[in-house]
């Protein structure tokens, strides 16, 4: 039985079966065999133990993807520390928040991002001479943890303020992976394409689950769309991964798609935003032998909440599942038992924001985690994702969903994206304005789109403004980034 989540990729593999193959933004690769994976995690755990670091302390890992990121990730673990991802995007005050809010004691960084750290030592992990010397070759037998105890130390976004620290528990998420391990069907020596940031828990869970359940990490070390499909070509990737947002920019570039054999592709998994109807038959078409799925997970609770019917049935587009039965789940402040606020109870539920006691008791109750996400519950017992309830906002007396709003601007013929946000309003209180990005050779037309909204949608949802970019500008996690779609609003909108 595993006690380390450090510990959850199995040793008695074939040593000489890829592991990982790093991808570098001039398109070389690396390829790293397992038994090369478990002696550089060892020696990684040895090196942070011979420093004198102790069970429970916290270890930062400031950096971009990597083979090195991941080693020093299951390296901290198996040594019985806290791993603690951090955005390097973010600006220096909110990076030294997160350090002193988890008691980061050591960070591992880039060198790019080294300027980031004030007040605690620093390893250089893409330094390759800083690496050997963290190492410390030779045998290693991670420690046994306890159920309660830390295993990493995720933070929010912080869209809506300064990062909130969610910690992921050894018992819960030794539980989850393996649940999912069990669940998923068997990878064989597939290849899974991940270009997510590390530091955040899509490409943390995805790279992961890849080794745990036998499968080949090809890890891009900096996503761009046409890399992102060269890379899925040239590695012969079976598995996509991604955010929505990666793989609607991907699939508008049309030229390259045509150039490249992208046959290999079973499935295209996509999570950790919205998924729209549009970009689902868009996938499909470029991937017609694959299955195209969307996923849910949070951070506070894990992925694991949805899955495959019991009985085989097929999931229906845009549904993130149903309902597993080691998940007890309620639909709650909805109009109906069919529609409300998702809230979860399960093992990996995180025990409470860290050092967040207030913010703990607003979403925390008996185990129960509220998780904001307002979803509909079809006859079959299928879920669908509605909104978020931190986004619904009132227009006129009617509440309104972005998220279904940019659902109905991604149905017209030119629009390849959408993103709604709420713009405030003296009479209406706040009103729609979107932001779109056309498909490829379109003429698309502002005015034709917003009657398109109109004739197709309640009147109180159609943008009152609508801007039209060349692209969407993301946050760091590779979601779209609405902040600085609300600062461009109030430059444009309110003149």
């Amino acid at each position: 039985m595993v006690h380390n989540l450090g510990e959850i990729i199995p040793r008695d593999a074939a040593p000489d079966a890829i592991w990982l193959t790093e991808v570098a933004a001039d398109d070389s690769a690396r390829d790293i065999p397992l038994g090369e994976f478990h002696a550089a995690a060892d020696a990684v755990a040895r090196g942070l133990a011979a420093r004198g670091l102790v069970r429970g302390q916290a270890v930062g890992i400031l950096a971009g993807n990597s083979a090195e990121y991941l080693l020093a990730y299951f390296g901290i673990m198996r040594a019985g520390l806290v791993a603690v991802p951090i955005n390097y995007k973010l600006p220096k005050a909110t990076v030294d928040h997160i350090i002193k809010d988890a008691n980061v004691q050591l960070v591992l960084a880039d060198g790019d991002w080294r300027h980031l750290i004030q007040d605690r030592p620093i390893i250089q992990i893409d330094l390759a001479e800083e690496w050997r010397d963290l190492a410390d070759p030779g045998a290693f037998t991670p420690l046994e943890m306890k159920v309660e105890e830390h295993a990493t130390i995720l933070y929010t976004s912080g869209s809506t303020g300064l990062p909130k620290g969610v910690p992921l528990t050894h018992g819960g998420y030794v539980w989850a992976c393996e649940l999912m391990r069990d669940s998923l069907p068997p990878m064989g020596r597939k290849r899974v394409l991940v270009a997510a940031p590390l530091y955040h828990m899509n490409g943390l869970i995805l790279s992961a689950m890849t080794a745990m359940t036998g499968g080949a990490i090809v890890l891009m070390q900096q996503f761009s769309p046409i890399g992102y499909l060269e890379t899925a070509a040239a590695h012969r990737c079976h598995v996509l991964t991604s955010v929505p947002t990666m793989i609607a920019m991907a699939v508008r570039e049309a030229e390259t798609i045509q150039r490249l054999d992208l046959s290999s592709v079973e499935r295209v998994i996509m999570g950790s935003a919205p998924l729209s109807e549009a970009l689902f038959d868009r996938a499909v078409e470029i991937f017609p032998g694959a299955a195209i799925s969307n996923s849910w997970g949070t951070t506070e609770s894990s992925p694991v909440a949805f899955g495959p019917h019991p009985n085989g049935l097929a999931i229906p587009k845009l549904s993130i599942g149903y309902p597993g039965g080691h998940t007890e789940l309620e639909l709650r402040d909805g109009p109906d038992g069919n529609q409300g606020v998702l809230w979860v109870r399960n093992m990996a539920v995180m025990p409470g924001y860290l050092n967040r006691p207030e913010e703990t008791e607003k979403c925390l109750h008996d185990g129960w985690y509220d998780t904001g996400d307002i979803m509909r519950r079809d006859e079959g017992g299928f879920f669908f994702f509605v909104g978020r309830a931190d986004d619904m906002f009132v227009c006129g007396g009617e509440n309104v969903y972005p998220a279904e709003v940019e659902r109905l601007l991604e149905q017209h013929m030119d629009v390849a994206q959408a993103t709604v946000i709420a713009f405030p309003d003296d009479i209406k209180q706040h009103i729609p304005v979107a932001f779109v990005v056309a498909k490829p050779n379109s003429s698309a037309d502002v005015t034709d789109i917003k009657q398109f909204t109109l004739a197709n949608g309640p009147a109180y949802q159609h943008p009152r403004f609508i801007g039209l970019l060349d692209e969407l500008p993301l946050a760091g996690t590779n979601k779209i980034d609405r902040r600085a779609l609300f600062e461009r609003a109030r430059s444009e909108f309110s003149r």
